[in-house]
């Protein structure tokens, strides 16, 4: 046992966040904190770390535990780099250096044989929690977290003060992480980095030998690195065991067992109170009334209780003007800052209903990729030109400070929505999460998800038909992504997405356009194709191909680095290192990872393929006939769907060509 935070209590005002809490936390286990949102979730972290206090119950450590919590705010040193920032924050480290140091001069002069004795063994212990900690690649590790986290290695030693915002929160994590404190509690830690960052942060996480909590809307992540699920539902604290999706599950399943449960009591009560009232005044039957009236009695103190459900509120957000199928197109683009040359000979075509997710590392050029679509930056070389009837809005984080502070939530709709009526605009404010009180909230007192959710819900009033978005789930509880989610895969225009969000993207991306290396790649599929296309690209090229989440300038160096060393002790013999060994095994994992995802794709293609031909025929049999050309709007449906499908079946033929003749190959 790490922490127990036993029967805790917690109310402010009348509002009543949990009472009789309780969570264990173990080494090496991974926990999700979640809830709606106001259930109290950095509230519980908070009181964890001390910072706030529990009206009832208490917390306990194990003895000697060092804690870690990552929160939405940061400080950092005004004059010290990157690296050093991160290295300095060790203090654990450092101290157990320090008294290594002491415990070494104390042995070298002690000449009590008994007192030298205990010196030993205090120093054992040191020595062993200072090698724990990382003491002796202390510096390799903090370069290694902060190339993880998506830093470049040549800004490792700009000053730490210099970089925006959201870098300085991946300082503040990648200091946390070097720390490796025994519970690690993280609000939100996935904000602020990037796809392939988040990637590489799973993995770190993955086999973290102390307790970790975390708070996160990210569902994906969550999946991919949580073991057990601290659920704050109905002012209590439920646990369960597994990853995100199987809390889901569980939960449903429970909600289902108390269902019938209930509706069990509630039969047994009706007929016991048929009996009730047909004998109640029979003096033979007398005895058999009582006994019933007890036991109805008895059966209403064991009531089940059901869970309060969160509210769904269903939205149908207005489709955007019609455009012509092409939306924007980008012709021989290059983009540089001077010297850096960020990339060159990019030419992209997105169509109406167009869904694009833009994916690589951090620094590669996405942001800039949008705002060139965008046309709020100019190109080095090269033109950007939109479609018919097209406009553009755009998403990102400074969007939110165009908010009118002094405006009600309320108010700040109707500046966007001037001709709908009162009711419409709650309604549109309650599928964002505003209810009841909230419209009349002035914007200077929202949150930062608030003023996310107003923002979001502002665009999509009146919504243009090609809509940028720039890591729109940041700062959005689970509830608020969901709502985003429906709303964006409802949405009939175009759509140009940048998000560390995998389960968003997988839900909405219908392309993926990949920015790393100075280039740009188009996979005209989802994000499983996507997946697959790079997981084969890796099996053929091992070496080139930088692991998820490290620049590749810096891969370069350590490879080099690495072939020497790897070499050495074999040369003049035909002996394989250990290392050469494992490398080859890897590229054999690699290669059989990639046929079976080969396999895994030729069923996914093949079970896409037969229905969309299969339609296809009936819109060729249904645009025979004159009746549907007497129908405007029906007409219209189904020349959208053709055009759709007569883009889509020779993509899918193709992929499907491709990936039958890879698998003959293999064979």
């Amino acid at each position: 046992m790490i922490a127990l935070a036993d029967k805790i209590s917690k109310s402010f005002g009348a509002q009543v966040l949990y009472t009789g809490a309780t969570l264990q936390l173990n080494a090496g286990e991974r926990w999700a904190l979640v809830g709606p949102n106001g259930a109290g979730k950095t509230t519980l972290l908070k009181i964890l770390m001390g910072e706030e206090s529990a009206d009832e119950g208490t917390v306990s450590f194990a003895r000697d535990t060092t804690i870690g919590y990552l929160e939405q705010e940061t400080r950092i040193s005004e004059d010290k780099s990157a690296l050093k920032e991160v290295i300095d924050s060790a203090h654990e480290v450092r101290e157990a250096g320090h008294m290594l140091g002491e415990l070494e001069h104390a042995i070298s002069v002690e000449q009590d044989e008994a007192a030298r004795n205990a010196l030993l063994d205090r120093y054992g212990h040191t020595r062993e929690r200072f090698e724990r900690l990382g003491g002796y690649e202390l510096e390799s590790r903090a370069r290694a977290i902060l190339g993880g986290i998506g830093f470049p290695v040549s800004e490792f030693d700009k000053p730490a003060s210099e970089f925006s915002g959201g870098w300085q929160m991946r300082i503040a994590l990648a200091k946390l992480l070097l720390r490796h404190p025994d519970l690690l509690l993280l609000d939100e830690p996935t904000n602020h980095l990037d796809f392939e960052s988040v990637l590489w942060f799973e993995q770190f996480l993955s086999t973290y030998d102390g307790a970790v909590l975390i708070v996160s809307h990210d569902r994906s992540f969550m999946d991919a690195c949580v073991t057990h699920v601290a659920s704050l539902e109905n002012r209590m604290l439920v646990t369960y065991a597994g990853n995100y999706s199987s809390y889901l599950k569980q939960r449903e399943d429970n909600l289902e067992q108390l269902k019938a449960k209930r509706a069990a009591q509630e039969r047994d009560i009706a007929h016991m109170e048929v009996f009730i009232d047909r004998f109640r005044y029979k003096p033979t039957k007398a005895k058999q009334v009582q006994e019933r009236v007890k036991r109805v009695e008895k059966i209403r103190e064991e009531l089940v209780v059901l869970p309060e459900q969160n509210k769904r509120v269903r939205f149908s957000f207005p489709s955007p003007p019609r455009t012509g199928d092409t939306v924007v197109s980008l012709e021989g683009i290059a983009k540089s800052y001077g010297d850096n040359l960020v990339y060159e000979d990019v030419d992209l075509t997105f169509y109406r209903g167009d869904h694009v997710a833009l994916i690589g590392p951090n620094g590669a050029g996405k942001t800039t990729l949008m705002k060139l679509i965008g046309k709020r930056l100019e190109p080095t070389r090269g033109t950007v030109g939109y479609g018919q009837n097209v406009t553009c809005a755009y998403y990102a984080q400074h969007q939110l400070e165009s908010l009118d502070e002094a405006n009600t939530v309320l108010g700040e709709i109707d500046t966007v929505a001037p001709s709908w009526t009162s009711s419409e605009e709650r309604r549109l404010l309650g599928a964002f999460l505003f209810h009841g009180d909230d419209v009349d909230k002035r914007v200077s007192v929202l949150s930062g998800g608030e003023r996310a959710r107003l923002a979001l819900a502002k665009m999509l009033v009146s919504p243009d038909p090609l809509l940028l978005l720039d890591e729109p789930t940041n700062h959005l509880d689970i509830d608020s992504v969901d709502i985003l989610e429906r709303a964006l895969k409802e949405f009939d225009g175009t759509i140009v997405l940048i998000s560390h969000d995998e389960h968003l993207i997988r839900a909405i991306a219908t392309k993926i356009v990949d920015v790393r290396d100075h280039k740009v790649t188009l996979y005209d599929g989802d994000y499983d194709y996507y997946r697959f296309k790079r997981a084969e690209l890796e099996a053929k090229n091992p070496s080139p191909v930088p692991p998820r989440g490290e620049s590749s300038k810096a891969l370069q160096g350590e490879t080099k680095e690495a072939s020497s060393s790897i070499g050495a002790p074999a040369a003049g013999r035909n002996v394989k290192t250990k290392e050469q060994r494992r490398q080859e095994a890897e590229e054999r994992q690699a290669r059989s990872r990639a046929l079976k995802g080969t396999k895994d794709r030729l069923k996914a293609v093949e079970a896409a393929l037969e229905p969309a031909q299969k339609r296809y025929e009936e819109l060729m049999a249904l645009m025979a006939s004159e009746e549907l050309y007497n129908d405007a709007k029906r007409f219209d449906e189904c020349m959208t769907e053709y055009t759709a499908l007569s883009k889509k079946i020779p993509l899918l033929e193709a992929e499907w060509l491709e990936l039958s003749e890879q698998l003959e190959n293999a064979q």
